[in-house]
């Protein structure tokens, strides 16, 4: 198996791990920034095996400067997200409102005809 048969690359900013809704960031920042172990990691998120969190490490230690830009804007987007809930929260809770709308409303599209 190679490494990158571990992950699903939804887009340049969305890395999960294959067969779940678990982003490497979420791995990582435990890792890195939390100084968390592996086996600590695998505790907090039971979707997840250990195989699949040391997969996760090794990846980021394969691509370091391009893993650690990732996790920066990562980091970066969720400090932006969290100042404009801040500044406007009806503005965010509206959006937000919205998404699940969206999200409901094709939900029902799909079930009615058909897809799964």
């Amino acid at each position: 198996m190679r490494l990158e048969d571990y992950f699903d690359f939804q887009a340049p900013d969305d890395i999960r791990l294959k067969g779940t809704r678990i982003g490497i960031e979420t791995i990582l920042y435990d890792f890195i920034h939390r100084s968390r172990r592996p086996e600590e990691i695998v505790q907090s998120y039971p979707s997840l095996t250990l195989e699949q969190v040391y997969a996760t490490i090794t990846y980021y230690l394969h691509n370091e400067e391009m893993v650690r830009k990732y996790l920066a804007d990562w980091i970066e987007h969720g400090r932006r997200m969290r100042a404009e809930q801040a500044r406007d929260p009806n503005a965010w809770s509206a959006r937000v409102r919205q998404a699940k709308a969206e999200w409901e409303a094709n939900k029902r599209r799909m079930a009615e005809s058909g897809v799964q």
